[in-house]
């Protein structure tokens, strides 16, 4: 990455993203630990309220300028549908070796564990140009989101219901502006999430034995959960209206300047994909049924020691080492665009270079 386009990135949004994955880390440390503490559960509650809708906000934000042109094609292949590819077969390997499952299968159709994420990306952003062409975008998200709900038949393929369900989100933060983000980093704003945070937090204590947790997943439809289809939309809107509310208090409280983790923004996602291989190998070798890790403070040591894991998963170092997983260049699979050399070529007659070496420059950048 060159000077000028670190320049470029926005400190708040590098900021968002790895205060984000701080707490999925850290919230997927709990899920082991949590048992019959109604504390930490109505705290996991809270968090996984907001903290995917958070990320998928912004993830939703930065695809505003896609479509079809090939080389923002070969970027959603290269950096999203690969790694996809090479995780959804090194968790299952993982698993075989780690827990000695030898039954464990390799299936690109049913994302495990961390992957539907992937999977979800993939089709959000190539159904971006539709909904930069709808009128209503994010109403008929919302629809979609709703009937996928009321319809466990979708079953778990792609896990179109994750993807469906959270839809909404993603298609928000495609019609988002700068000055929305400018609006909730407000001083009153900040000021006003401290009640919102702390009813927040009660009605997360009031829910935890009258609700079930899976609602928070999105990755069941109403039926599955054994409520009426009914349920399924208006918990939809309900849940959508609550995320959004605690999202907008996230935000407003990540600092917009600089700070000494915003650099690890920019590898937020070796941090997602990579501390999976750390909780499930604790799950599966029994670290976490150490019975003084599940009192207060064995669960506050858990906490930093996730968060600790997850910043140095975030570094240049780590993302020097996985990158050819993460984030292949894979130049070698893509046909030349012949589109692109010719405005090399042009490129290189307007500077005064010879139009060979502008077409050599597009050929391997």
């Amino acid at each position: 990455m060159s000077q000028a386009q670190v320049k470029q990135r926005d400190a708040f949004f590098d900021n968002a993203k790895y205060l984000a994955i701080v707490l999925v880390a850290v919230a997927h440390s709990w899920e082991p630990l949590k048992g019959d503490s109604r504390i930490l559960e109505s705290v996991y509650r809270v968090v996984y309220a907001f903290h995917m809708p958070a990320f998928i906000v912004i993830s939703g934000y930065f695809s505003r300028s896609f479509d079809m042109r090939p080389d923002r094609l070969k970027r959603l292949i290269t950096g999203v549908a690969v790694p996809y590819i090479v995780f959804e077969t090194a968790y299952p390997l993982f698993t075989r070796v780690v827990a000695d499952d030898p039954s464990q299968e390799i299936s690109l159709l049913d994302p495990w564990y961390l992957t539907w994420f992937l999977c979800a990306l993939f089709i959000w952003r190539l159904t971006t140009p539709v909904w930069k062409l709808v009128r209503r975008p994010l109403p008929v998200a919302l629809a979609v989101a709703m009937l996928a709900s009321v319809s466990p038949q979708i079953g778990d393929d792609l896990d179109l219901q994750r993807v469906l369900q959270f839809l909404p989100y993603f298609v928000l933060g495609l019609c988002m502006k700068p000055e929305h983000f400018h609006l909730v980093r407000r001083r009153s704003v900040r000021i006003l999430a401290v009640p919102v945070c702390a009813a927040a937090s009660a009605f997360g204590w009031w829910t935890v034995p009258r609700m079930d947790t899976a609602w928070f997943f999105h990755r069941d439809a109403a039926q599955q959960l054994g409520a009426p289809w009914w349920a399924g939309p208006v918990m939809v809107l309900a849940m959508f209206g609550c995320s959004l509310l605690l999202t907008a208090c996230f935000f407003a409280w990540v600092p917009g300047r600089h700070a000494w983790f915003t650099a690890l923004g920019a590898g937020t996602l070796y941090g997602y994909l990579l501390h999976g291989f750390l909780v499930k190998a604790g799950d599966y070798r029994g670290w976490f049924e150490q019975d003084w890790l599940h009192r207060p403070l064995g669960q506050v040591l858990v906490s930093g020691l996730a968060a600790v894991a997850v910043t140095l998963l975030c570094t240049k170092p780590v993302q020097r080492v996985f990158r050819f997983a993460v984030e292949p260049k894979m130049a070698w699979a893509f046909r030349q665009d012949a589109a692109q050399g010719a405005r090399e070529r042009e490129r290189g007659k307007t500077t005064g270079r010879a139009p060979e070496r502008a077409a050599e420059k597009a050929s391997v950048g």
